[in-house]
């Protein structure tokens, strides 16, 4: 039994190792943070006229009036 367990074990430990070794490293340049500049969404001018619905509504004139309140600032370690 317990050498069963032991070439189970020896099996996750060599598979491991192989798929470390085979694998592509990344290289050490770090990727760069996404800023508000990023973000291409079609938001209407200032002092369009805008349509207010209520309920379910297909138009041919969309736009995006509001996209959430993306908050971002640095991941610190």
């Amino acid at each position: 039994m317990w050498w069963s367990v032991a070439r189970f074990v020896a099996a996750i430990v060599a598979s491991y190792v192989i798929a470390r070794v085979t694998t592509k490293q990344p290289k050490s340049a770090q990727p760069t943070a996404a800023t508000e500049d990023d973000w291409n969404i079609p938001v209407p001018d200032e002092g369009t006229p805008q349509c207010v619905f209520f309920g379910d509504c297909w138009t041919a004139d969309w736009f995006v009036l509001g996209y959430g309140n993306y908050r971002y600032s640095a991941i610190r370690k």
